[in-house]
């Protein structure tokens, strides 16, 4: 069996290593400084027995279960394990067979003045599953919940337990001609609930693509108790319950499963690509189709620099697509092309398209490659106005000289992009962390100074709290909801401000 890897993304076997990691070295030197080490991935050292008495519920304590549940998948988490940094790792990674389970686990944690930090696929980014308390805390893996329990092909819906990885649910909704259509770049090692619980966004342009929008009825296990909403279309009776568990991170109780609509698989697809001859005019052409109301599946914007690094087109570039289960799509994406040409966009006969996805699979090995030759990358991600993107790409490219930074369009609506912005500067041995720590800070004040979000889709987590300001009615208001739902403070204390 396959086997993910402990201290960075994804499968172990798929890690950037020897000729391929020679040659990712070989290009990043015509942009950075390299010092030609290469830092070796740490042979795990016992960790210390756990401080605290196993959990009724089946559980490891052994160094490899902890060690993989210590960090999430940031940079800082890669640069601590490859430095063999785990001072702080969970006592014990449990496993629930069922919804009994996570209860039982919360009245132990109770009993033993214990933390308890939900843990679906530990993809997060931001810190999400990182505990930086004083206490004693375990992981709640929930991999062991990952049924699909009804496939409803009338109403076009599918329940799902929160364990179930996006690869497993997609497979058993394919043989019903169906599917989420939800697809964030952590697909593959990320789990329904851990959507739901992050607010994620799945990389369709516009449209449905968050999670929220495809949530129909959420059932969380609280330690107050178990709460399901009613699985209606719409419901007009007072506040909405499961947006109360959307974004929640863990904070207020642990899904178990929900209801989420599904769609008929797309059997009409047409796509292009488009170069630009300026940034500012690629960006007014994108503007114009999202308000255009054609919705196109896929709009992604590159920068110069970020088109050149993954398809070496050294020039603006627009990835089109568009798709239906029911009617053609050629002549909306006709229109499309046609707003691009009126902003002198020109289609290309290469394969930008297929070339970035490519190299956007390959991302987060790429990034673990550059970790270890001693480059720092950082990547953040926001969501902006029309009107202040402009401003906000000069500042942020300032704030961050003399680092490479690149930017995208992830999603694009009426009123404004998603860009995401990568920063590339040449790290100095031993201190990778306070330097990613400084751009983070940088690149956060300039979000905030300019009217943009810290984030558009990562979740807040831990690394996102110094920029993360709730008014204070609605911040009362979720404390008093935490207090409420889990009055002993044991689920992922520290994230949200709770």
């Amino acid at each position: 069996m396959r086997k993910r890897s402990w201290w960075g993304w994804g499968w172990d076997d798929q890690a950037v290593v020897g000729k391929d990691l020679d040659d990712l070295a070989q290009r990043v030197s015509q942009y950075l400084p390299l010092d030609g080490h290469v830092t070796p991935v740490p042979v795990l050292d016992g960790l210390p027995k756990p401080a605290l008495p196993q959990p009724p519920v089946e559980s490891r304590g052994d160094t490899e279960a902890r060690a993989a549940h210590t960090h999430g998948k940031a940079f800082r988490d890669v640069v601590r394990n490859l430095n063999a940094d785990l001072k702080r790792p969970p006592e014990w990674v449990i496993y629930p067979q069922h919804e009994e389970d996570i209860t039982r686990v919360f009245e132990w944690a109770i009993a033993n003045n214990a933390k308890v930090i939900p843990f679906g696929g530990g993809s997060s980014v931001t810190g999400g599953i990182e505990y930086r308390g004083d206490e004693p805390f375990v992981s709640l893996d929930l991999s062991a919940l990952d049924g699909v329990l009804d496939i409803d092909e009338v109403n076009l819906a599918v329940r799902a337990q929160g364990g179930i990885f996006g690869p497993a649910l997609e497979a058993q909704l394919k043989p019903h001609e169906l599917t989420l259509r939800h697809y964030p770049q952590s697909f593959e090692f990320s789990t329904f609930g851990g959507w739901i619980a992050t607010r994620a966004g799945g990389h369709y342009a516009t449209g449905y693509t968050h999670i929220d929008d495809l949530v129909q009825s959420v059932r969380i296990v609280t330690p107050s108790g178990v709460s399901e909403a009613q699985r209606v279309p719409a419901n007009g009776a007072g506040p909405e319950p499961d947006r109360m568990w959307l974004g929640s991170e863990g904070s207020f109780g642990v899904i178990s499963e929900a209801w989420a609509r599904v769609q008929r698989r797309p059997t009409f697809k047409s796509s292009a690509s488009i170069t630009f001859s300026g940034y500012s005019e690629s960006v007014a052409a994108v503007k114009e189709i999202a308000q255009s109301g054609l919705n196109p599946a896929n709009c992604r914007l590159l920068d110069p620099i970020e088109a050149m690094l993954n398809t070496a087109t050294p020039s603006a570039t627009l990835i089109l697509g568009f798709e239906s289960a029911d009617h053609p799509v050629d002549t909306a994406l006709g229109r499309a092309v046609e707003i691009c040409h009126g902003h002198g966009g020109e289609v290309s006969t290469k394969d930008e398209a297929g070339q970035w996805r490519g190299a956007f699979l390959k991302a987060p090995y790429l990034r673990d490659g550059l970790v270890r030759l001693g480059v720092v990358v950082e990547t953040f991600e926001t969501a902006c106005l029309w009107s202040g993107f402009q401003q906000l790409h000069e500042a942020i490219v300032e704030a961050l000289s003399p680092a490479l930074v690149t930017c995208r369009f992830t999603h694009v609506y009426p009123d404004g992009p998603a860009p995401y912005f990568t920063v590339y500067a040449a790290g100095q041995r031993g201190g990778e962390l306070e330097l990613w720590d400084d751009l983070k800070a940088r690149a956060s004040h300039v979000l905030l100074a300019h009217g943009a979000t810290i984030t558009h889709h990562h979740a807040v987590g831990r690394d996102h709290l110094p920029w993360y300001r709730p008014s204070p009615p609605f911040l009362a208001a979720m404390r008093a909801v935490k207090q409420t739902l889990d009055p002993h403070n044991i689920l992922n204390p520290g994230v949200l401000h709770l």
